[in-house]
C-alpha cells in the first residue's frame, strides 16, 4: 500500500484519537506536509497519567505487539524512519514488555535497517518519562523527549509541521495506534460496522473504575450508554443499597455528571452535549455516601500539584483552588469562599497555554454547579456532614489497633 492508501483507509474508519481529543487518526496523518525535506517522526503517547484512566496499560502489558504494528504502519503512511514510545515512568512493567517486544521485532527483522525485506528502515525507541502529568500533553511530550523541561508549546506551529526536532511529527495515544493493525488488515468497513453510532467507527477500551460490582478494562462498540456500561457491563453498585451519586466520564478532568444524565451514547459527541466530555474512556463510578467537596479537594490537590507552573493562572490559581477548597471541606470556610471557586476557576479556563486550565477548573465549576448544597452544607455544619475519612484498621505485631 502507497501512504495514501494508508491515510485513507484509516480516515473511512473513523478511527478518533483515543487520548482523550477525539481528533480523526488518519486526518492527523494527512497533514504531515508531503513536501518537506525535513525528516519525519511518529510519538505514541503512552504517558498515560489522566486519574482513573489505565487502558493504554492493559495493551503495553499485554499485547505490545499490536502497538509496535500499528506504530510502524503510521510510520509508514507519513514516510517516517523513526518513532519514539514515550512511557511514563510509573509503568515500570509496561515498559519492560515493550521493550522485550522490541527486541523481539529487531531479531525477527520486523524492524531494522530492512523491514521484512522491502526495503524501508525503521527503528523504534523506547523512552521513559519521569512522573509529569504535563507530559501528557502533546508539545510537552515533545519538549522532554528533546531533553528539555516537559513544558507545553506555544501553537501555531504544530506538531505535523514542526514537532520533535522541528521535523514533522504525528502524536497518537497507544489505543488509537493499538486499533490500526485490525483496521488495515480487515478493511475500513470492517472497524465501522463494529459500533452502533456512525459518528465514529470502531471498538472502544472502556476501563470502569470507582464502587461497581466489576472493575476493569472492557473492550466494547461505541455507541453503548454509560448507564449500559455502569449496569450491564460492570455488573452495577458494589453495594446494593447505594445508589449511583455521580460520574466522572473520562478521567479526573472531566465535568462530572449526574445519574439522569446517563442514557446518552458514550461518544466524544454526544457526552459533549451533556456538558462533558469523554475524554479517555475511563468513567469513575461514585456511590451515595460519598463526600463530594472531599474528592474535589483531592483532585485539585493533584492538579495543583502537577502544574508545569509556565502560565499564571495555572500555577496560582490551582493551588489557590486547592487550599480554598481545602478549607470548606475542613469546616473552616465562608459563603465567600463557595463563591470563590466559581471566580477563581472561570479565570483559569482559557487563559493558559494548553489544557491544563481546563482540566483545573472543569472538575471545580461542575462540582460545585451540581452539588453545591454540600459545599454549603460543609459551611452552614462547621464540619463535613460525611464525618471523618475512614481509616482501616492496621495490624500491628499481630494486635489489631
Amino acid at each position: 500500500m502507497t501512504s495514501d492508501d494508508i491515510i485513507k483507509v484509516v480516515i473511512d474508519s473513523k478511527l478518533r484519537g483515543r487520548g482523550g481529543a477525539g481528533f480523526p487518526a488518519g486526518r492527523k496523518w494527512s497533514f504531515v506536509p508531503k513536501d518537506s525535506p525535513k525528516p519525519r517522526y511518529v510519538c505514541v503517547n503512552a504517558d498515560e497519567s489522566e486519574p482513573g484512566t489505565f487502558k493504554d496499560r492493559y495493551i503495553m502489558e499485554r499485547d505490545p505487539h499490536q502497538l509496535i504494528e500499528g506504530t510502524a504502519i503510521a510510520c509508514k503512511s507519513i514516510n517516517a524512519h523513526a518513532a519514539y514510545i514515550y512511557v511514563r515512568g510509573e509503568l515500570g512493567l509496561a515498559a519492560v514488555r515493550v521493550q522485550q517486544a522490541l527486541d523481539e521485532c529487531y531479531a525477527a527483522g520486523i524492524l531494522g535497517k530492512n523491514v521484512m525485506g522491502s526495503g524501508y528502515a525503521l527503528d523504534i525507541y523506547l523512552h521513559r518519562g519521569a512522573g509529569a502529568y504535563i507530559c501528557g500533553e502533546e508539545t510537552a511530550l515533545l519538549e522532554s523527549l528533546e531533553g528539555k523541561k516537559g513544558q507545553p508549546r506555544l501553537k501555531p506551529p504544530f506538531p505535523a509541521v514542526e514537532g520533535l526536532f522541528a521535523c514533522p511529527t504525528v502524536i497518537n495515544n497507544v489505543e488509537t495506534l493499538a486499533a490500526v493493525g485490525p483496521i488495515i488488515q480487515n478493511g475500513a468497513a470492517w472497524w465501522t460496522g463494529l459500533s452502533r453510532t456512525e459518528a465514529e467507527g470502531g471498538t472502544k477500551l472502556i476501563g470502569v473504575s470507582g464502587h461497581v460490582a466489576r472493575p476493569g478494562v472492557y473492550e466494547l462498540p461505541g455507541g453503548l450508554t454509560l448507564r449500559e456500561i455502569i449496569f450491564e457491563v460492570a455488573g452495577g453498585m458494589r453495594n446494593p443499597d447505594r445508589k449511583l451519586k455521580a460520574v466522572v466520564p473520562g478521567g479526573t478532568s472531566c465535568p462530572i455528571l449526574l445519574p439522569h444524565e446517563l442514557d446518552t451514547a458514550y461518544d466524544f459527541d454526544a457526552i459533549k452535549k451533556v456538558g462533558s466530555m469523554m475524554g479517555t474512556g475511563c468513567p469513575a463510578v461514585i456511590e451515595e455516601g460519598t463526600c463530594i467537596v472531599r474528592l474535589l479537594k483531592r483532585i485539585e490537590r493533584f492538579y495543583a500539584h502537577e502544574s508545569c507552573g509556565q502560565c499564571t493562572p495555572c500555577r496560582e490559581g490551582g493551588d489557590w483552588l486547592f487550599k480554598i477548597i481545602s478549607r470548606i471541606e475542613a469546616g473552616q470556610g465562608s459563603m465567600a469562599d463557595i463563591d470563590k471557586i466559581e471566580s477563581v476557576a472561570s479565570k483559569i479556563e482559557g487563559h493558559t497555554i494548553c489544557a491544563f486550565g481546563e482540566a483545573l477548573s472543569w472538575p471545580a465549576r461542575s462540582y460545585l454547579k451540581k452539588f453545591r448544597e454540600e459545599f454549603v452544607e460543609h459551611v452552614k455544619q462547621k464540619r463535613c456532614p460525611y464525618g471523618p475519612i475512614p481509616v482501616a484498621p492496621v495490624a500491628l505485631s499481630g494486635v489489631v489497633a
